[in-house]
């Protein structure tokens, strides 16, 4: 992180934008810890000349890049206070540094929670599933960007529905290999698999999972949409599919409990 004398800041970090909106996001959590707007922050990220960074998976993002950023500000800050009277000296002023270790790790629980619902309707004829309507709410610490927030956890219920309705690897038994191999034979939900989804979540202040107060939703939207899904299929149906995908198949009226 670099401090210059016309009011500007640099930030580099190793850190990777997979789509998820990494780059807004990080701006972001820069301009809060130095204090200063976000159009003052300049990002660079995407390079490996820049300080190393954590992946881009496992929902770990923006909590240890974010963390590093808050450590490096809060470096910054001392170094001009102790050093350069607060202020920035001609040639600016740099500093590197790594994320901290939490001292809460072992005393406090980490994790994003979350709870599914979905509506499902299932043809009595043919057994095909449609699913109109899912509903999830989550508490996933501070919510640095809205937006990208809500993008980020709508598709994970789309992901989850998508695993519980289509998704499906064939093991070819002979040699262990993956058969459904290319969007030709692994089938994906598509836009009109999706119905309504509503994304909510809960205002939530963590003060011990890191400087920013955040948690991860990379996958939380995905985990208990396929439950809640195989649950509504089971409480229209009668049938109590443990095998995803749901396929037709497996709601064939052989396989529907017997009626007393």
């Amino acid at each position: 992180m670099q401090a210059h004398p016309d009011g500007r800041y640099t930030v580099a970090i190793g850190a990777a934008d997979i789509g998820t909106g990494t780059w807004t996001a990080l701006a972001q959590v820069a301009a809060d810890a130095l204090g200063v707007d976000v159009d003052q922050v300049e990002l660079h990220i995407g390079d490996t000349n820049y300080p190393r960074a954590s992946e881009a998976a496992a929902s770990s993002g923006i909590t240890s890049w974010g963390a590093a950023i808050c450590e490096a500000a809060d470096q910054l800050r001392d170094a001009l206070a102790n050093q350069h009277g607060g202020q920035i000296p001609p040639e600016g002023l740099k500093v590197t540094a790594e994320m901290p270790d939490n001292p809460y790790l072992k005393q406090y629980s980490m994790h994003s929670f979350g709870a599914q619902f979905a509506e499902v309707r299932v043809n009595e004829f043919t057994g095909e599933i449609r699913v109109p309507r899912q509903l999830g709410v989550f508490a996933v610490g501070r919510i640095v960007n809205p937006k990208t927030a809500r993008s980020q956890l709508l598709g994970g219920m789309t992901w989850g529905l998508s695993m519980a309705l289509h998704e499906h690897g064939v093991l070819d038994p002979r040699f262990g290999t993956t058969i459904t191999q290319d969007l030709a034979t692994y089938h994906v939900a598509s836009n009109a698999d999706v119905g309504n989804i509503e994304v909510h979540w809960l205002d939530e202040y963590d003060p011990y999972v890191n400087p920013m107060g955040t948690k991860g939703i990379g996958e939380i939207g995905m985990v208990s949409a396929a439950a809640a899904i195989a649950n509504a299929v089971h409480h229209a149906t009668g049938v109590r599919v443990r095998d995803l995908p749901i396929t037709l198949d497996k709601l064939l009226p052989e396989n529907r409990p017997a009626t007393p």
